[in-house]
């Protein structure tokens, strides 16, 4: 017998959203705080009960000029209202902070992607050193994309000049303009990044006020410019969880957590010989403030005093853990063949 087909209504598919993910990358100069505009948005992320995956891109340690394409900073996160698995591959927002970031991140950008550019840093100066002949923003070359180019750095400069701060500094709230915009772009709470900023700037409560400004600011902006286009409003709704306890970790937080749990079970002290570099130190920070376990942390001079520590530690029964990334792994090469010839744990 045939059945007529139901029909579905308005309420019924609000009620059940089919499941969606967003893909947004942060870019700019590697002094544009794009780690920490990623970081916070991470987590009003997950204050919102979006499941998510992050990945940040990290320039040289040894800082390139600025406005160059080397000195680049980009953190990309996937959100969304289903289970995320990976940090995504093709953005569908990028935030440009000068030219090199669109140079360097525009072939990623998904097909019809939203471009969201600093026009105050498209001037011949920075277009010259990211190698375009011509601004990119004024000329047909960004056509597949949506494109939305608002002058951040002025913006910025108006909203945090009741404050007294230098030109220098009021830019530095840049980032603050940039995440305030976005918060207002997917529906976020502002209440715990303002929180958030008073800690942060306890000491000095005149760069919290500036920088809670900004980020108000950069709200206001998306609510009130009546934003013709691209630009709109979007809530993904909270995925799926098992009811519990939380907390946003790091991937540095998480190795060293693994080490300390390792050395726990093992029965052993354990000691870490570290040598700064970008993104291993945030392990040595992490574990130096787990002493209560056994472990003992050692700042070293270079990274082949690092990595030797720790051999010296393993001969003294000790479990040695030594971390680095790129050229330091390089530097560590003769020593790590040593760890191997004589197997140390």
């Amino acid at each position: 017998m045939a059945t007529a087909a139901h029909q579905v209504t308005p309420e019924e598919a609000s009620a059940h959203p089919p499941a969606e993910s967003v893909v947004v990358r942060f870019a700019g100069d590697s002094g544009d705080g794009m780690q920490l505009t990623g970081g916070q948005f991470t987590l009003s992320t997950a204050l919102a009960g979006n499941d998510l995956a992050t990945f940040p891109d990290f320039p040289a340690e040894i800082r390139a000029p600025q406005g160059t394409l080397f000195g680049v900073s980009a953190f990309q996160i996937n959100f969304g209202s289903t289970e995320i698995d990976t940090a995504g591959d093709e953005p569908d927002v990028l935030v440009a902070m000068n030219p090199a970031a669109l140079k360097t991140n525009l072939a990623s950008l998904k097909q019809g992607g939203l471009i969201i550019a600093d026009e105050g840093e498209f001037n011949d100066r920075n277009l010259a050193k990211a190698k375009y002949d011509a601004n990119p923003l004024e000329d047909d070359s960004l056509a597949r994309w949506q494109l939305m180019k608002l002058n951040i750095s002025q913006l910025t400069l108006d909203a945090v000049k009741p404050f007294g701060l230098g030109n220098k500094e009021a830019l530095r709230c840049k980032n603050m303009w940039t995440l305030g915009l976005a918060l207002w772009m997917f529906d976020r709470d502002r209440a715990p990044l303002i929180d958030w900023l008073k800690a942060k700037f306890a000491k000095a409560p005149t760069l919290a006020e500036a920088n809670i400004a900004a980020l108000n600011a950069g709200h206001a902006y998306g609510e009130t410019a009546e934003l013709a286009g691209p630009m709109k409003q979007h809530h993904v709704p909270a995925a799926p969880a098992e009811p519990g306890l939380y907390r946003t970790i790091t991937g540095a937080e998480s190795i060293s957590l693994g080490l300390v749990a390792g050395a726990q079970l093992a029965e052993l002290p354990m000691f870490f010989g570290g040598y700064p570099i970008t993104p291993a130190s945030a392990i040595l920070h992490h574990l130096s403030r787990l002493k209560e376990f056994g472990v003992t942390t050692f700042q070293a001079e270079d990274e082949i005093a690092a990595i030797a520590s720790a051999i010296g530690a393993s001969y003294a029964g000790q479990l040695g853990v030594t971390s680095s990334s790129g050229p330091g792994v390089a530097l560590k090469g003769e020593a790590i063949g040593l760890a191997i010839m004589t197997e140390l744990p």
